[in-house]
């Protein structure tokens, strides 16, 4: 009986479509939007660049592709993260994650003031106060009174860190986008500071307290006062 077949891991086997995606990602995160072409993805993808526009009609077609791979990726690593909750190995979910390339796509495309871009930072919205909840509910995240809000909020604050992403590389030797990230001790002087912030939180229960009541007090007085309809008889 002959030995068992062994898998050859030079072996491709995702779909002419998936490739083209993938080699889009890395192109869009390395060029930029108005740095990438057909052409340019078809040579990293190995095929034609009349393939591309079969598979995805035009570049936006392509780009909306990107983004829902991109949504997709994330949102499975956060749920599967918050899975494990207390006892999450965060050190090991960043070094076993597929996230690295698309986080600098991420990086590339968030400043581009397009309907392409609204939708994917809708989704990412959209999807973040789903595991955020899902987190709430194997105790890993307080729950919260507004949880649209607060997904809405820590969700652009994560994307403006992404956007920012030189200038957090010049101030604190941390280059987000780097694909090795996971396996980088430099992480640490970004990670710390957020869990700091994201756990113990930055003011004193009582002005934090105080501060959401004086906001919430002001938006009650600016609402619109509604005024009774007049009647005939008023008239």
């Amino acid at each position: 009986m002959g030995a068992s077949p062994v898998e050859d891991p030079s072996v491709d086997d995702r779909t002419t479509r998936a490739r083209i995606r993938d080699a889009a990602i890395a192109c869009f995160a390395e060029n930029g939007i108005t740095g990438t072409t057909a052409r340019k993805v078809a040579t990293t993808a190995g095929v034609s660049p009349g393939l591309v526009i079969h598979h995805f009609g035009t570049m936006d077609g392509l780009r909306s592709a990107c983004d829902e791979h991109v949504a997709l990726t994330i949102r499975n690593f956060k749920y599967e993260a918050m899975d494990e909750g207390p006892n999450l190995d965060i050190l090991a979910a960043l070094r076993g994650a597929t996230q690295a390339p698309l986080v600098g796509y991420l990086a590339a495309v968030l400043g581009d003031d397009s309907p392409i871009v609204n939708k994917l930072v809708d989704d990412l919205v959209t999807d973040a106060e789903g595991y955020i909840e899902h987190g709430v509910d194997t105790g890993m995240v307080r729950p919260s009174p507004n949880p649209g809000g607060r997904a809405a909020v820590l969700t652009l604050w994560s994307l403006g860190a992404l956007v920012m992403h030189r200038h957090l590389n010049r101030i604190l030797g941390v280059d987000l986008t780097d694909p090795n990230i996971g396996a980088d001790t430099a992480m640490a002087a970004y990670a710390i500071p957020v869990y700091e912030i994201l756990g113990q939180g930055v003011l004193t229960e009582a002005i934090a307290t105080h501060l959401q009541s004086a906001f919430t007090d002001a938006a009650t007085d600016l609402q619109p006062q509604r005024t009774a309809p007049t009647s005939k008889e008023d008239a």
